[in-house]
């Protein structure tokens, strides 16, 4: 890195985050102009010889080992293009910054990526991501989604932020974006992970939602500004969505979908996996049922999401059917209710011994049961009472 030049003093971004210093910073921005995302054979080169030395590697014409000698020329050609602070000014002018394993702001759970963890991240927004990270989810699913997934995503991305969850997704159309939107809705917290530089909108249809991520949360990205997005870089983000969150939930998916790549790196980060069932007739839930037969969690909302993400305690309330008159009988009086035949009148004598109750008590609870509207009787004989008609509207 010789021939740039320092911050002035005080002004070191390692020291004002407590993280790595000028050099190394510079070294890491330099690499992400230079190298994929996801790349293994540099990331154990990152972890042998740290981000400095690689990049002086770079500059000379012995391959650092496993390298071909076509990539390594390949990776010379893009370092000799590579502007660090050029890069720094831009993201800074955006209002963004760049953030490097060992920041303050660096959410640790990014390194159970090992050799493909971010060599850094591009930030754009004031908010902490460390902190957002701290209790996020990851909501993705189709982009050609259909009206339920993307009511199911928005009605999601809303309850989770409600509860103080950040809702992390791709900023995608479909079922990414109505996440993001939701959780806006109530002036809850997101992040958006780019397949492309932070000062791009992708997809251009997304523009005004990006831009309202950033002001109100966060927009990430490995590649730096400029940058365009291809298909390997989209399913490349996707372990970052994985990693950075404590479970992902798949919305709709077809059988061959990106979204099934973030659930299964979720799966093998130790991080929940979760779907939300659709029609067995729907392709765009064909998906989502393949990941709950492999072990995914099935959910219907957000409350069911936290009990599997939160700590321990924040469950979700038990569902229940709509409470009926019998529902609040003593256990003697259903049980005697229960024994009465559905269209004939029957002896106190023949419904004590259906019901297995002695006969004075069998007349005490008929005659409880009659006053509660349950049954009527005529001389010995009990019958159930006939139910009220109801109008066919009703």
């Amino acid at each position: 890195m010789s021939g740039t030049a320092a911050p002035a003093p005080g002004t070191d971004p390692g020291e004002s985050t407590g993280g790595p210093g000028w050099d190394e910073r510079l070294a890491r921005v330099a690499l992400s102009r230079t190298v994929e995302p996801g790349d293994a054979l540099v990331g154990g080169w990152l972890d042998r010889l740290g981000p400095v030395e690689t990049v002086r590697a770079l500059a000379g014409e012995r391959p650092l080992p496993g390298a071909s000698p076509q990539r390594w020329a390949g990776l010379r050609l893009r370092a000799a293009a590579a502007r660090p602070e050029a890069d720094l000014t831009a993201v800074t002018d955006l209002g963004g910054r760049f953030l490097c394993p060992g920041d303050r702001d660096w959410p640790r759970q990014l390194d159970d990526l090992q050799a493909v963890r971010p060599v850094g991240l591009w930030a754009r927004g004031a908010g902490a991501l460390r902190l957002a990270a701290l209790r996020s989810v990851a909501v993705v699913g189709a982009r050609a989604c259909t009206e339920y997934g993307s009511h199911v995503a928005s009605v999601l991305g809303a309850e989770l932020a409600e509860r103080g969850w950040t809702v992390v997704s791709g900023a995608a159309y479909g079922v990414d974006g109505a996440a993001h939107r939701g959780a806006l809705a109530v002036g809850g917290v997101t992040v958006g992970v780019l397949a492309c530089g932070v000062d791009r909108a992708y997809p251009p249809g997304n523009s005004r939602l990006i831009d309202r991520i950033a002001e109100a949360g966060l927009l990430l990205a490995e590649l730096a500004p400029g940058e365009h997005p291809t298909r390997p870089r989209f399913v490349l983000r996707n372990r970052v969505i994985a990693a950075l969150t404590r479970g992902t939930v798949v919305v709709e998916a077809q059988v061959r979908s990106g979204s099934l790549v973030t659930a299964r790196w979720a799966d093998r980060l130790g991080r929940q996996t979760m779907g939300v069932p659709g029609p067995v007739t729907s392709g765009l839930s064909a998906g989502v049922h393949r990941l709950l037969r492999e072990g995914a969690q099935v959910v219907t909302n957000a409350a069911e999401v936290i009990e599997l993400v939160g700590a321990i305690g924040e469950l979700a309330p038990q569902p229940s059917g709509p409470a009926v008159p019998r529902d609040l009988l003593r256990p003697a009086a259903a049980r005697v209710l229960e024994a009465l035949p559905a269209r004939e009148a029957v002896g106190v004598a023949w419904l004590a011994r259906a019901s297995g109750t002695p006969e004075e008590r069998t007349r005490e609870l008929l005659g409880e049961l009659r006053s509660l509207g349950f049954v009527h009787g005529t001389g010995d004989r009990w019958q159930l009472t006939s139910p009220r008609p109801r109008h066919p509207d009703r």
